[in-house]
């Protein structure tokens, strides 16, 4: 309803033209319809060589901030800060700009605008508008929308921008107080939809945090009094120290358990070389292919010959086995399916199989997703560039250990109360997205004259 009740219904212009663009379409009948160099030269900015002297730079006192794509890629509309200054040197050899003024980054972040809010300087990745006797707002807005990319390449780093490119696009031109208007009346707007998909993504960060706490509290406290009921078990069982620091209190008559003893093999693929892969054979699993305790398959899924998979028996894996990532990000994990039966591992993973008699595989798949391991890991892990836990590591981490029948319980609870949890986030993230698809179409209607947003951005000034 928040998103229905922001939006504003807007004229049309009365009378158009035809444009003689194809992105354009038809234009207000008294807007200009030119090539962008014919209202300002575009240039492009310079570099001081070599880049990495440090007599260009000076963080203390230098007055001229130097801008890399890096500063504008996480920018928004503004540029109010750099990583980095010029010297005076340096500065004299690059392109000033002035607060104020836009630059559209030409390398990297192909096609983005910003308009800076300190002194600064640019290099050749960027290009800028001397010239421009229009409002800077207005011209951003138009490649915001990115409609004038349209058939110069796919907008982001595959997009090939220079400065004739640039300067060829051709768009509609209003008179400066017109397109102050424009840019006005975007502003608001804008405005309004930024901070609806604000407070819907705050929503989704607490819909996440509250989903981690539910599993971290069950697998570590066990079920709610209602939960537990419904399920035969004791309702708010008497708690004992878990006599580990991390892991605080546990049910009376749950255990604590070293990892190990909740399977009967753990198994690493024993080489990283020799491997023959194969258009159709055994599916290899990748640290990729973990998502949420699951196993998926890949885009680009590889398998290995029949050979290859013979010379590593223990790591094939079967349907209830949880597969585990050990290298690089660590902890992510998935339970093997029937689709997945037979398949072998890449020497990131281990492959856990589960002592029936002490495990569901279900409850560790909750288990081992909770925050509480995931630290256990970090603390047992050397931090070096690349994390690696080695299996003498994981197998002494020491874990809750509920009965069978508790177990199962509470996987079933866990799996019935995330999904009604990751529903909503779906809802959510659906909202986000129409907001931001109708940002973005407002914004190509305002800077392509399909709307008249005159009256609107006078009344919003009143």
């Amino acid at each position: 309803n928040a998103q229905r009740d922001h939006r504003v219904k807007l004229p049309v212009y009365p009378r158009t033209k035809p444009s003689g663009v194809e992105w354009l379409g038809d234009v207000p009948d008294h807007w200009s319809v030119k090539a962008i160099k014919w209202e300002t030269p575009v240039l492009r900015g310079a570099s001081p060589r070599p880049i990495d002297d440090p007599t260009y730079f000076d963080d203390d006192d230098g007055e001229y901030s130097w801008v890399r794509i890096s500063d504008v890629t996480s920018a928004g509309t503004y540029l109010s800060a750099t990583e980095q200054k010029l010297s005076r040197l340096g500065s004299s050899l690059g392109v000033k700009l002035k607060p104020g003024a836009l630059f559209l980054s030409i390398a990297g972040s192909v096609g983005k605008p910003c308009i800076t809010q300190i002194k600064c300087c640019i290099h050749d990745g960027f290009v800028y508008f001397p010239r421009f006797k229009g409002d800077a707002k207005f011209l951003y807005y138009l490649f915001a929308s990115g409609e004038p990319y349209r058939g110069l390449g796919k907008l982001g780093t595959q997009l090939n921008l220079n400065t004739d490119t640039v300067g060829s696009i051709v768009a509609g031109f209003p008179n400066p107080a017109e397109q102050r208007a424009i840019a006005a009346f975007l502003d608001r707007e804008t405005g309004r939809v930024d901070r609806l998909v604000a407070k819907k993504r705050e929503l989704i960060e607490r819909l996440k945090e509250k989903r981690t706490a539910l599993i971290s509290r069950t697998v570590t406290r066990g079920l709610p009094p209602a939960a537990a009921r419904a399920a035969g078990l004791p309702e708010n069982p008497l708690l004992k120290p878990s006599g580990l620091d991390w892991l605080g209190d546990i049910p009376e008559h749950w255990e604590v358990m070293r990892l190990k003893r909740f399977f009967k093999h753990v198994y690493r693929y024993p080489t990283y070389y020799d491997i023959q892969y194969v258009d159709e054979g055994v599916p290899e699993i990748r640290g990729e292919a973990l998502v949420d305790g699951k196993i998926v398959e890949l885009e680009d899924q590889r398998f290995i010959s029949p050979e290859t998979n013979s010379r590593f028996p223990q790591t094939i894996v079967d349907v209830g086995d949880i597969v585990m990532s050990v290298r690089g990000t660590m902890g992510k994990i998935g339970v093997v399916g029937t689709n997945f039966k037979g398949a072998n591992i890449t020497a990131n993973l281990l492959r856990l199989s589960p002592d029936e008699r002490q495990a569901v595989p279900e409850f560790l798949s909750w288990l081992f997703r909770s925050g509480f391991f995931l630290q256990a890991l970090d603390r047992v892990c050397p931090q070096t560039t690349i994390q690696t836990v080695t299996m003498p590591q994981l197998a002494a981490i020491e874990l809750p250990h509920p009965p069978l029948p508790e177990q199962a319980a509470i996987a079933a609870y866990l799996d019935l109360e995330t999904a009604k949890l990751d529903a909503l986030v779906g809802k959510v993230e659906e909202a986000v997205e129409r907001l931001q698809e109708y940002r973005a179409a407002l914004i190509t209607a305002a800077v392509t004259g399909k709307i008249d947003v005159r009256s609107a951005a006078l009344t919003a000034r009143q």
